[in-house]
C-alpha cells in the first residue's frame, strides 16, 4: 500500500484531535468514524494508524515513512496491522472472516506499539459478524485499537455502538472542496459536482476521473425516453442493473427531487441537477404532484433494500414501471 504524503485539508481538525490521544497516551480502544462517503474517513483512519505503529514519531505524533514499521506498512506486510472488508464489493462481511481475525488477535503484538484492525465498511458485517465481533469489544486484546468506519452507523448494533469513541467527518466549506479539486486537475463541472456528491470533494474526484457525469446523462436520456414512452421500462433496468446502483438510485432520486422543487419554481442554481433544468421543468409542468411524491417514497424504500439480497434488475424494472405509469396518467 502507499502511504499517504498528505493528509487532505479538511481532515486536519479531527487528526489534531487523535493527536491528542496520543498526545495524553489516552487512545481510544475502539473508535467509530461516520460520515457520508467521499470525506476520506479511511484516510484518516489510516494515517491514526500508521501514526500508532510508527517507531520514530514526529514531534507532531505523524508517522516518519521510514521506519521498519512504515517500510512494513508501505508494502502491505505489517504483522500488527489488519483491515477487513467485504471479499467482494457489495457483499458482506462474514463470521469466517471475524473469526480469522479473532484468532489472529489471540496473539500478542509482534513489535513493542500498538497493533491496529480497521473495519471499512462496518456496517456491511451480517448478524452473526457483528454478534461474533462484539467480543473483540468486551475482551478487548493486549494494546488493540479497533477502528471501525461506516456512513451508515444506524446499520450497528448498538452495542458496538456504545463501546466506541465517536468521531463524526463532516463536509468541507465550498472553498477548500474547489480549491482541492483544482489541485486534482479538475476544473470542469464544479458546481454540478458539488451538488451530485453532496460536498464530498473524494467522490466528485470519482464522477470527473471515472467519467461518470457521461454515464449519468445517458441514463437520463433512458429516464425521458421511458417517460416519453419511447423505451421499454424492462429494456433499460436490464442495461441499467450493469451499472453502479447506489450512485445510479442517487441519480434518480435526485431527479425525482429536483421535479419536485421545479413544481414549486425553484430557480435552476438550487436544484442538485442544474444541467438538467429545462427537461425537468416541462416535466413538472405536465406530472401530478402527488404521483411524483409517491415515487419519491418508492425511491428511499429502493435505497434501503439496495443493502439487502434483492435482485438488482427487478428494482430497477419496478421503479421503472412506476415512472413509465406516472407519464401515462399526465
Amino acid at each position: 500500500m502507499a502511504l499517504p504524503r498528505e493528509l487532505l485539508p479538511w481532515l486536519h481538525p479531527l487528526f489534531d484531535h487523535l493527536r491528542q490521544y496520543i498526545a495524553q497516551q489516552r487512545i481510544p480502544q475502539a473508535l467509530l468514524i461516520t460520515g457520508q462517503k467521499g470525506l476520506g474517513q479511511q484516510h484518516l483512519a489510516e494515517w491514526f494508524a500508521f501514526s500508532l505503529l510508527c517507531a520514530d514519531v514526529q514531534p507532531h505524533h505523524d508517522y516518519c515513512g521510514r521506519c521498519d514499521s512504515c517500510l512494513l506498512l508501505a508494502a502491505g506486510t505489517h504483522p500488527d496491522y489488519f483491515f477487513v472488508e467485504p471479499d467482494e464489493p457489495g457483499k458482506a462481511i462474514t463470521i469466517a472472516q471475524i473469526r480469522n481475525l479473532l484468532s489472529k488477535l489471540t496473539l500478542k503484538p509482534q513489535f513493542e506499539a500498538h497493533r491496529v484492525v480497521i473495519i471499512n465498511p462496518a456496517g456491511e458485517m451480517n448478524k452473526a459478524a457483528a454478534n461474533a465481533f462484539l467480543k473483540c469489544l468486551e475482551e478487548p486484546a493486549q494494546r488493540t485499537v479497533i477502528i471501525l468506519i461506516t456512513d451508515k452507523p444506524a446499520s450497528l448494533p448498538a452495542t458496538i455502538i456504545s463501546r466506541c469513541q465517536k468521531l463524526s467527518v463532516g463536509k468541507p466549506d465550498k472553498e477548500t472542496y474547489n480549491t482541492w479539486l483544482r489541485q486534482q486537475d479538475i476544473h470542469d463541472d464544479l458546481e454540478l459536482l458539488y451538488g451530485l456528491s453532496q460536498g464530498a470533494p473524494l467522490l466528485a474526484q470519482c464522477y470527473a476521473n471515472e467519467k461518470m457525469l457521461m454515464q449519468r446523462k445517458q441514463c437520463f436520456k433512458d429516464w425521458i425516453a421511458v417517460a416519453r414512452q419511447q423505451s421499454h421500462p424492462v429494456l433499460i433496468a436490464e442495461n441499467w442493473h450493469k451499472l453502479p446502483e447506489e450512485s445510479l438510485i442517487f441519480w434518480i432520486t435526485s431527479w425525482v427531487i429536483d421535479l419536485i422543487k421545479c413544481c414549486y419554481q425553484t430557480q435552476a442554481g438550487k436544484l442538485y441537477n442544474p444541467d438538467l433544468y429545462q427537461p425537468l421543468q416541462e416535466l413538472s409542468q405536465q406530472l401530478e404532484l402527488k404521483r411524483i411524491y409517491r415515487l419519491y417514497d418508492l425511491l428511499l424504500a429502493s435505497r434501503q433494500r439496495l443493502a439487502t439480497q434483492i435482485n438488482k434488475q427487478s428494482l430497477f424494472e419496478e421503479l421503472l414501471i412506476d415512472w413509465f405509469e406516472l407519464n401515462l396518467s399526465k
